[in-house]
């Protein structure tokens, strides 16, 4: 009776406690009903063994029964036909027949108990697959769900790290944006001073006519005294 051990084993292990150590849930979930089925298999062959034990046991009872009715009623023929020396030959076999009959009952009950709690186990182990099985789909979908979870996060950090190299640009553009003022801005001072010595030189022919008159008067002067 060790598959009955190895059942009741079965039975009290708690499948959520399996799913925590599990590294993966969905193929660790598979080989848990495999192992299940597996066990169903040796609960079905142990249950037919012990049912076929119990039928056996009830045969034997049965058979044990008939025989002591028989002694019964050949003893009663017995004495009716005035043979009670064979009367009491039928009754003594009767008596063992009875002796045995009761160790056939005892285990006509054993089996019969031994089948019972077969059957019982058998069936609730068969419910329990088929509920697992339910929760085998359901615990699927979940995983499922959660690997889809985790590629999006995934893409979620490669957006983030987008969104970083969108802020170096930025700051880099804004960097290249500056120099290029700072360029212009310096080549607009060269220019403005190219411009003023440019305007400083043509100032020089731009002046006005000399005071010829002037000119004339100190000229005279000049030779009247002799200079």
């Amino acid at each position: 009776m060790g598959i009955l051990t190895r059942f009741k084993d079965i039975m009290a292990s708690n499948i959520n406690a399996l799913l925590d150590k599990c590294e993966d849930p969905e193929k660790m979930i598979d080989q848990y009903m495999r192992n299940l089925e597996s066990d169903l298999g040796k609960v079905k062959a142990e249950t037919a063994s012990v049912m076929a034990e119990e039928t056996r046991a009830k045969r034997e009872l049965s058979e044990c029964t008939e025989q002591i009715n028989k002694m019964q009623a050949y003893a009663e023929k017995a004495l009716k036909a005035g043979n009670e020396a064979d009367a009491r030959s039928f009754l003594e076999k009767k008596q063992q027949l009875v002796t045995t009959q009761a160790s056939l009952q005892q285990a006509y009950d054993v089996a019969a108990a031994n089948a019972s709690k077969m059957r019982q186990m058998h069936d609730k182990l068969v419910k329990d697959i088929d509920s697992l099985e339910a929760r085998r789909a359901a615990i699927k979908a979940t995983v499922k769900a959660a690997k889809a979870q985790e590629r999006i996060n995934k893409v979620g950090t490669s957006v983030k790290g987008a969104g970083n190299s969108m802020e170096a640009f930025s700051r880099m553009e804004a960097k290249a944006n500056k120099m290029l003022d700072e360029a212009n801005a310096m080549a607009e001072l060269n220019a403005s001073a190219e411009d003023a010595d440019i305007d400083s030189l043509a100032a020089k022919y731009d002046e006005g006519p000399q005071n010829t008159a002037v000119d004339d008067e100190l000229a005279a002067l000049k030779a009247k005294m002799g200079l």
